[in-house]
């Protein structure tokens, strides 16, 4: 019972943290905030047509930065780091599945030349949804390589053992 109404409570502030958000940047959606158990995360579904681009941004990059700032001011408010998954029009599902079919497509290319195939551009949380989807195929292996913002994941063939 105390684990709910602490999500109750924590629900509550990451609502009023984006009422404020919102009307600061007078932006005008609807959304919604529940736990998500599967992630140990609150998750902030952002309904909108009319603003959903100019809240994803350039590769997601608007969207996370909302994530992070609602994070924080999370943890100001309350002392605990809490994890906060923020979406946009189901942007997030419709990453992975291109990331998925990215991942499998290309991986598909390894086995058929048998030489690596580097992806560029992926953010972290993007490298980790190809690791993931290509984790469990016994005919190649991911390695990301790199610092920073040049970091990039290679995909290759996998040695035998």
């Amino acid at each position: 019972m105390k684990k709910n109404k602490q999500n109750k409570q924590n629900i509550e502030i990451v609502e009023k943290i984006t009422n404020e958000l919102f009307s600061l940047l007078q932006i005008k959606a609807k959304f919604e905030v529940k736990p998500d158990e599967e992630n140990d995360a609150i998750l902030l579904q952002i309904n909108t047509q009319d603003e959903a681009g100019l809240l994803i941004g350039t590769r997601g990059e608007t969207l996370n930065s909302i994530q992070t700032i609602i994070g924080m001011i999370f943890r100001k408010r309350t002392g605990e780091w809490k994890r906060i998954l923020v979406n946009v029009a189901d942007w997030r599902e419709k990453q992975t599945d291109r990331l998925t079919q990215l991942a499998t497509q290309t991986a598909e290319r390894v086995k058929s030349s048998q030489q690596p195939q580097p992806l560029y551009n992926l953010t972290p949380s993007q490298r980790r949804v190809v690791h993931l989807v290509l984790a469990s195929d016994k005919e190649v292996e991911t390695e990301s390589k790199g610092e920073g913002k040049e970091r990039y994941l290679i995909i290759k063939p996998k040695m035998e053992e």
